[in-house]
């Protein structure tokens, strides 16, 4: 279930992320934001060379440039984690971020370089003006006829503007999905585990990309 909520999120995440200056970032609606710079990130993934060919160190440096402000990395793994959260300790919190952080990226990156004729289309937008907390609904729509991937967002409002803490692919939220596969590994070998477990498979992850890019 994880493996295909993930193809989802590849099909669909990579889309949605773009350069926006700070100031204009805190301004603007949760919904125009995500449709704006939606259409951005597409642009480059559909016409960048490298991208298409698959440069994976390419892709990463965009994605550390213009997806990472867009994520609340922190309430992302604080809610994956559960209440395991409470009970680790700070410097443990601080690693389980980083190694979570660092697994999303290589999953994001993976995207872009599978972007072809997907295009977004949204959902009515519906919010009030003071809520600090939304969804925005879209799907992902490719050219053939019937194969839309349900793609929604849920969003918080910040000092720094609005930031995505979940996904939605396929009716999955991806925290609940995390959630389940975290408590199993702490269940097994506790929080250092699952920072050890996330750790190896980074490692993993960042010796497949020095190949590709060496190739």
């Amino acid at each position: 279930m994880l493996k295909k909520i993930l193809l989802g999120l590849l099909a669909g995440s990579a889309l949605l992320f773009g350069s926006v200056g700070a100031a204009s970032a805190a301004d603007e609606a949760p919904d125009a934001l995500i449709k704006r710079i939606s259409n951005e990130v597409l642009d480059v993934a559909k016409n960048d060379k490298d991208i298409q060919a698959g440069n994976k160190q390419k892709v990463l440096d965009l994605v550390e440039a213009k997806v990472l402000p867009y994520i609340d990395f922190q309430r992302m793994t604080e809610l994956a984690a559960g209440r395991n959260w409470r009970s680790a300790t700070p410097v443990q919190q601080q690693e389980l971020v980083k190694q979570f952080r660092t697994l999303l990226v290589y999953t994001y990156s993976g995207a872009l370089s599978q972007v072809k004729d997907q295009r977004l289309e949204f959902k009515p937008f519906r919010a009030d003006p003071q809520d600090t907390e939304v969804e925005v609904r879209s799907q992902v729509v490719t050219a053939r006829v019937g194969d839309a991937i349900q793609l929604n967002y849920r969003l918080s409002k910040t000092a720094q503007g609005w930031k995505i803490y979940d996904i939605n692919v396929l009716g999955a939220w991806l925290i609940e999905t995390y959630k389940g596969n975290f408590a199993d590994q702490i269940a097994k070998t506790g929080m250092d585990g699952l920072i050890k477990f996330l750790s190896d498979k980074n490692a993993k992850l960042a010796i497949s990309y020095s190949k590709t890019n060496k190739s």
